[in-house]
């Protein structure tokens, strides 16, 4: 049998005959209830001590296109909300123009706003204001709006990294095991918007400095775990970076501009600057290891 891999896991010979073997014992169990016993036969949790239930879905439907397995039929097509989510609408704020001094807007107040009811405003902000609009996050992720002067002034996005990224990956200098293991130690931004009608020089470095702070205890207290490198893409045709920079961001390379679907060398994207942000003054040693 050729090798098999799933997100970086070598599937052996007895790992296939252990999967036969618990699905013949258990005819009538849900692909879920079968996916949940092989996580919990193999240890197989997130950092947070969750079952990785929704991966090992995944490995046993890809098991079951190769000709590995049999699944049992499906039984229940859950509702899925996320597939025909409307579009955040717009919300009634005051868009008057705040244009003042920085030292005169603060104290500013980062709020997490996941799972809170100002939640929809951050959506709302990115879907009306940001050039990406706004786009609903999948897996680990933190959401903060920032006040000033008790209104909405910017807002921030932070999801797990990317797996695969070369830039990055030579920056850091790990090993391909050590990336598989570690790559949940960094943080990447996806979205960063200032409201167009504040207008406050160094107000968004300002902000990156103050995320850069506090976000790996935050990124801790919700998922177990800190964070030791923060990432970003900047796409030239749009701007500069200039922010990043002036926040002691620093430049570690440009994409490929092939997605991560892409089944060939031909870039079929725009090509983005990749830069980086260390949180820990030996982040290279801890991510690393191995151990």
């Amino acid at each position: 049998m050729a090798e098999l891999k799933y997100r970086g896991r070598v599937i052996s010979e007895a790992h296939l005959l252990y999967i036969r073997e618990m699905i013949a014992i258990h005819p009538e169990a849900s692909r879920r209830t079968l996916s949940k016993k092989l996580c919990e036969a193999w240890q197989w949790r997130q950092a947070n001590g969750a079952l990785c239930d929704m991966v090992c879905r995944s490995l046993l439907v890809t098991l079951e296109r190769a000709g590995q397995i049999v699944l049992p039929a499906v039984k229940y097509v859950r509702h899925n909300p996320l597939a025909k989510r409307a579009r955040p609408g717009p919300q009634l704020i005051d868009t008057t123009p705040i244009e003042e001094k920085l030292k005169e807007l603060d104290p500013l107040d980062f709020q997490l706003v996941r799972r809170t009811g100002d939640e929809p405003l951050f959506n709302s902000l990115l879907e009306q204001y940001h050039y990406l609009r706004y786009e609903q996050p999948v897996g680990a992720h933190l959401k903060y709006l920032v006040w000033g002067r008790s209104r909405p002034i910017a807002c921030l996005a932070w999801s797990s990294a990317p797996r695969h990224l070369a830039a990055r990956d030579r920056y850091i200098g790990w090993s391909a095991e050590a990336r598989r293991r570690n790559v949940r130690f960094l943080a990447y931004n996806t979205r960063f918007l200032i409201v167009p009608w504040v207008r406050v020089k160094y107000l968004a470095s300002h902000i990156l400095g103050r995320m850069a702070l506090r976000i790996s205890q935050d990124w801790e207290n919700l998922y177990g775990h800190p964070l030791y490198f923060l990432e970003t893409f900047v796409d030239p045709g749009w701007f500069r970076g200039t922010c990043y920079y002036a926040a002691n961001w620093v430049w570690l390379g440009e994409t490929t501009g092939r997605g991560k679907a892409s089944n060939s060398y031909v870039p079929n994207r725009s090509i983005k600057h990749v830069l980086g942000y260390p949180l820990h003054r030996k982040f290279r040693e801890l991510l690393g290891e191995l151990g």
